[in-house]
């Protein structure tokens, strides 16, 4: 089975590095794509990567990962067997947090962050133009409510951008969700806390076991 890992702002597909080998060595198919450069909108992230294969895939999606695996199930609920949303939100931007995105947009565009050290890293215009798709994203919230498959939530009780209260109420939104808080971890759960993510994780992905 696919799991399309999906990274947070501003990390990268490497933060799943060590989930690609944990669930290469369980037998699934793990892939972790790059988001930056895929254009100016998550609903455009999302077509370009149902557009990369036409098979099945469990998402799991960080922070900004999440709003991109929301955007897929919109798009193509019938490809998406299950999703988990890790330190993410499925509401649009409020005017505080769009105000935020922009104060970060113009340091980013202004020099205030240096040129990458690796190739490989984002740019600053790279993580400009993710800030622009997660400030214009849509609210999926009905996404979520209508999703027919298994969703678990989770989010560390130390999250300073979703609340644990947050969490729990998207999760109790959802036909078939679930609900788990990570103590101790802030917002970048696989990192923060991987043992028990990863844990939480391959429990999350028995149920597809035949």
């Amino acid at each position: 089975m696919k799991v399309l890992l999906l990274h947070a702002w501003p990390l990268d597909e490497r933060m799943w590095e060590r989930q690609l080998a944990l669930l290469a060595e369980e037998g699934y198919e793990a892939v972790a794509p790059r988001l930056y450069g895929r254009g100016a909108t998550i609903d455009g992230w999302a077509a370009q990567l149902l557009r990369d294969d036409d098979d099945p895939f469990v998402a799991v999606g960080a922070s900004m990962g999440g709003y991109c695996a929301l955007a897929l199930a919109r798009r193509a609920p019938e490809r998406v067997l299950g999703m988990v949303l890790a330190g993410s939100r499925a509401d649009a931007d409020t005017w505080d947090r769009r105000r935020e995105r922009e104060r970060q947009i113009a340091e980013l565009r202004t020099g205030g962050n240096p040129q990458p050290v690796l190739p490989s890293e984002p740019t600053p215009e790279e993580l400009a133009v993710a800030q622009e798709a997660m400030r214009d994203r849509l609210d999926l919230r009905g996404v979520v409510a209508s999703f027919g498959g298994p969703l678990l939530v989770c989010v560390g009780d130390a999250d300073e951008v979703v609340s644990v209260d947050e969490a729990r109420e998207l999760a109790e939104s959802a036909l078939r969700g679930r609900f788990e808080v990570l103590e101790g971890a802030g917002h970048f759960l696989s990192t923060d806390e991987p043992e028990r993510f990863d844990a939480l994780l391959l429990d999350f992905l028995a149920q597809w076991r035949t």
